[in-house]
């Protein structure tokens, strides 16, 4: 019995040692979670750990000293540029996002994004916060490979896509393209939405793309920020209120970093913290005297610069498990569009794109400091309605940059970019002029406009925000839209994915405002310390609409009381340029502001 039951025990036991043994093959190692906050207008001075001895970021400095901070990484010199090569690892002039409006801020369709690529290989996606690639289809958070979003409309919370009336707190957004009204500030909105979905998805792996509108204009911020900052002398105000957009981000990016820990999934998390492009109301120096007001790092330039306080900012990335958490710093040249596949190789996700990339994969830097090969970058500003090669550029290598074809500096011995050394170096100037060149040859033959799909849901809005202006900008936000300026008419670019009778609703108002084409909106509101004013709506009074589609074109007598004129058109399945808008009583033209497309019959 002895003899038996010594058996039966080593059996148990190997049967125990087998069985854990295939536990470890069931538990590889299991790939990391990633989470990318990206705040908006935030740049390289406006963090204490970068130098600045005001301002208040106490999660983000201490997150730096456990992380890994690359200190020579650039983005695009505006935001929708920046994001659009994040998530595609391609330059904003190839993918069809070179300007914020005019219709240049759409993903091109046919762009694979981080969510596609991690989406399709496992990943939970989930996006929170400023999309600013496209607010129709195919172009939506959901369209591009995001499970769940919760977003506001166009570029910045106020925007003319944005839903009526929304000033960052209270607001309605948008889940998934359906309006949901929800309280609080926005930034915390943002980042609560982004940590349920944490909870939501902690036992599988996520992608979670934290995008903010913050610390973006109007610089509206709770009281209780803006006070932080209240007596710094040396601060303008509008400043304090900066400031405080950026410590309230702080807060919050704590409030994140501690639910990764409670959830103790904090090691096998890759975060990483980043910015979109220089700073914007950070750094101010008066024409007159020359008092600075700010910080910017000792660099040249701000948002919307070629020079490098345009588009050098932080980027700071913790992974325990992959020991991105010794505090160290990396200096060799780095960019936006290395995100997409340097995230797939951390996340052993094997993607190969079937179009150029811009970026490289630097994961082997990050982890193991193997230096990177030695590589030229481009960055520029275009902000125009087709980009224009040279314009506002400047070339990268290394420490050198060539800035506008003819000024170049090296940041190493010059980081304020004031001693422009092209005549020493004639042949670098020549080398870098030639890389730009054979670069814009290859990006210039993929550029090309973005076209909005119609017809996919029963109701669908587009905005003069994206109308294809070719001189001008478009109202694009609520307080232009307030105005009431004409804006000269512009088309759209759109396709029809079903053939069949449309409906048009010509707008000066949204719908959800519910007023009537003729009406003023009187519902003004004062400044205070800590937020803009809302400014009276002015009066526009319409005599006729009209909608133009290829060559087929209709009006209608406007009655100023309806809240739209409507105008019905048999329309053809495919692309085609869509004109919409208005004579006003005294003759003057303007663009429809907004524009309901409806489907009534559908062959």
């Amino acid at each position: 019995m002895k003899t038996i039951n010594k058996y039966i025990g080593v059996i148990a036991f190997f049967t125990l040692l087998i069985s854990c043994k295939e536990k470890k093959v069931e538990v590889v190692k299991s790939q990391p979670n990633v989470i990318i906050v990206i705040t908006d207008d935030q740049g390289y001075g406006d963090i204490a750990y970068n130098g600045n001895t005001i301002i208040k970021t106490p999660t983000i400095d201490k997150f730096a000293s456990q992380s890994v901070s690359l200190t020579n990484y650039h983005v695009g010199t505006t935001c929708a540029p920046t994001r659009a090569g994040l998530l595609t690892g391609r330059n904003c002039n190839r993918n069809g996002v070179w300007h914020t409006i005019m219709g240049a801020s759409m993903l091109n369709r046919e762009e694979v994004t981080l969510a596609n690529v991690f989406k399709n290989n496992g990943y939970k996606t989930g996006m929170f916060g400023k999309w600013h690639l496209g607010d129709n289809h195919p172009f939506t958070p959901n369209d591009r490979g995001f499970d769940e979003a919760f977003y506001h409309g166009g570029g910045g919370v106020g925007q003319t896509p944005d839903y009526w009336n929304n000033d960052y707190f209270d607001d309605t957004y948008l889940r998934n393209g359906t309006p949901e009204k929800v309280e609080g500030y926005c930034t915390d909105v943002w980042f609560d939405e982004a940590i349920q979905f944490i909870e939501n998805k902690k036992d599988n792996p996520f992608l979670c793309y934290l995008s903010l509108n913050a610390p973006h204009s109007p610089y509206n911020v709770p009281q209780e920020y803006y006070d932080l900052y209240k007596n710094e002398e040396s601060l303008l105000e509008s400043q304090k209120r900066f400031y405080g957009m950026i410590t309230n981000i702080d807060d919050n990016f704590s409030k994140l970093l501690n639910k990764l820990n409670e959830l103790k999934i904090a090691e096998n998390t890759i975060v990483i913290f980043t910015t979109d492009n220089g700073t914007s109301g950070g750094y101010k120096v008066d024409e007159k005297t020359g008092e600075v007001h700010g910080y910017n790092a000792g660099m040249r330039g701000t948002k919307a610069s070629e020079y490098e306080g345009g588009h050098r900012v932080p980027f700071i990335i913790r992974w325990p498990n992959g020991k991105l958490n010794t505090g160290k710093s990396l200096g060799d040249l780095t960019a936006h569009v290395d995100m997409l596949p340097t995230l797939c190789s951390l996340a052993d996700i094997d993607y190969k794109s079937d179009k150029i990339m811009d970026g490289t994969d630097i994961s082997q830097y990050l982890t193991n400091n193997t230096p990177l090969a030695d590589r030229y970058l481009v960055t520029d500003t275009q902000r125009v309605s087709w980009p224009v090669k040279g314009k506002q550029s400047s070339v990268m290598n290394g420490d050198w940059r060539l800035v506008n074809g003819n000024e170049l500096y090296n940041i190493a011995t010059d980081p304020g970019q004031t001693n422009n050394i092209a005549n020493q170096h004639q042949d670098m100037v020549n080398d870098m002029n030639a890389f730009y060149n054979s670069w814009w040859e290859s990006v210039i033959k993929e550029t090309k406009y973005s076209t909005i799909d119609l017809g996919i849901d029963e109701d669908e809005v587009i905005t003069c925000h994206d109308a294809r202006t070719i001189d001008y900008f478009p109202p694009w936000n609520q307080r232009l839209i307030r105005g009431g300026v004409p804006m000269k008419p512009a088309p759209f670019f759109v396709n029809f994915v079903e053939p069949g009778k449309y409906v048009f609703k010509l707008r000066r108002w949204p719908s959800e405002s519910s007023m009537s084409l003729g009406a003023e909106i009187l519902d003004e509101r004062p400044a205070t310390v800590s937020t803009d004013p809302r400014i009276k709506g002015e009066a526009m009074k319409f005599k006729k609409a009209f909608i133009k589609i290829g060559d087929q074109q209709v009006s209608v007598d406007v009655n100023n009381h309806e809240s739209s004129a409507n105008l019905e058109l048999e329309v053809k399945k495919g692309k085609t340029e869509l004109l919409a808008w208005f004579e006003l009583e005294d003759g003057t033209l303007s663009n429809a502001f907004y524009i309901n497309v409806e489907k009534k019959n559908i062959n």
